[in-house]
């Protein structure tokens, strides 16, 4: 059928239903007259005739009634083959169809259950009320098996729509399950921004506007210096902020004022703005500078943010240095804090007491999710070190299992977990 007549029927349902019911009418008529025409003593034709009309009319209920369609027609047939017709699949015709939608339409025990009554009524039909005793195979087996293959078509058929129904339900949760995992990890990573922009602002104009208050008595001049430079830290808080809640706006919100995601680019503002805070940061690159990916970028930002901000808030000394390296494969970020005269421990880990935060744990997981490695804790020498991995090539994995480095591309010594045990995060 080509798409101008399934256009047409799928226009004029009413009037495919009827043709297709005068087809099937035709051949049934066509099997009474085959009766006719094989037998030697013939029955009437009218009556075939109009128990044939009266099966067909009866099709009409098919798929709102269709048990009880199934019995007007079973007992036309029946009261055809009692007047001596031979039952032949046309002439059956109007039953077939009924035992096919029963099965189709039917809870399975009740379709089988009507087409083992159907065939045990052409049983008794072939046995005991037809002229054809003689012959059990045009009387009996014919009969039967044609009403029990239907109903097994007609089962069939159930069994892959319902297979099919239950493929679909299955592929709509598998889909909201992935949206709601996806916007489970956007949710994560929008806190994790939030978390790395809020602390290190925030502790960056605690640090200075203490410092100001040490220095107001004695030294005036450096105080108000200091001061001078809070507006600058409170307003890059405030635009990575914007930036990052800015992620959140909906797709017809204007987008003009809403700043990139921070990079390597801004270290050097970074490194100002924690020596305006009193911490002294030394920034070593070894190698080549590589392109990162906005990804991979943002990571290793957040990373020396995140490491620079801790130190800034429990650092035994101000100073830190900053490390860099670039091989063909992998960029290795490492953050040291030297340690206390005391012997204290360094200020890269974050704070154990009640305002202790999730610092190590949120460079961790950034880490892991950019398919690298981490590593922070104490150095034999000394002090406190974070250090990282990350692969400048490898894709976006969110397992947490990074590949690892080559022996070409790992960190030196001063960067490896060797250098004393792993620091855990504080809860």
């Amino acid at each position: 059928m080509n798409t101008s007549w399934r256009r047409r029927a799928a226009a004029r349902p009413k009037a495919v239903e009827t043709a297709a019911l005068v087809l099937l009418f035709a051949c049934t008529v066509t099997g009474v007259f085959v009766t006719r025409a094989v037998m030697p003593q013939p029955p009437a034709v009218w009556p075939g005739i109009a128990l044939s009309a009266v099966a067909c009319a009866a099709l009409y209920r098919r798929r709102a009634h269709p048990l009880p369609v199934l019995a007007v027609t079973t007992l036309c047939t029946v009261a055809v083959g009692a007047l001596g017709y031979l039952m032949t699949p046309f002439l059956m015709g109007p039953l077939l169809v009924a035992q096919y939608v029963t099965s189709l339409r039917t809870p399975r025990r009740t379709a089988w259950n009507s087409a083992l009554t159907v065939a045990a009524c052409m049983l008794v039909t072939g046995l005991f009320l037809t002229t054809l005793r003689h012959s059990l195979i045009l009387a009996v087996v014919n009969p039967v098996a044609w009403v029990l293959l239907c109903a097994a078509l007609g089962g069939y058929l159930q069994v892959r729509r319902e297979y099919a129904a239950a493929r679909a339900e299955h592929a709509a949760r598998q889909r909201e399950e992935e949206a709601r995992h996806r916007v489970i990890q956007e949710r994560m990573r929008i806190a994790r921004e939030l978390h790395d922009v809020v602390a290190h602002h925030l502790t960056l104009a605690d640090a200075q506007a203490g410092t100001a208050a040490h220095l107001a008595r004695t030294h005036p001049e450096q105080a108000l210096a200091i001061v001078a430079k809070l507006p600058r830290t409170t307003a890059a808080a405030l635009r990575e902020l914007k930036a990052t809640v800015g992620l959140l706006h909906q797709d017809t919100d204007p987008a003009d004022d809403l700043a990139p995601a921070p990079g390597l680019s801004h270290l050097p503002a970074l490194v100002d703005s924690c020596v305006a805070a009193g911490l002294e940061v030394t920034v070593t690159v070894e190698g080549g500078p590589r392109r990162l990916t906005p990804v991979l970028d943002l990571t290793a930002y957040r990373i020396i943010q995140e490491a620079l901000t801790n130190a800034t808030k429990h650092a035994a000394t101000p100073t830190a240095q900053v490390r860099l390296a670039y091989t063909s494969r992998y960029l290795t970020l490492t953050i040291t804090n030297d340690t206390a005269a005391d012997g204290g421990c360094g200020g890269l880990t974050a704070g154990t007491g009640a305002g202790g935060g999730f610092g190590l744990l949120s460079m961790r997981e950034r880490a892991t999710s950019a398919g690298g490695t981490f590593h922070a804790g104490h150095r034999p020498p000394g002090g406190f070190q974070v250090a990282c991995s990350l692969p400048l090539d490898a894709p976006h994995d969110d397992s947490g299992a990074g590949p690892e480095p080559g022996p070409d591309d790992t960190p030196d010594a001063d960067a490896g977990p060797e250098d004393g045990p792993e620091e855990s995060p504080a809860p």
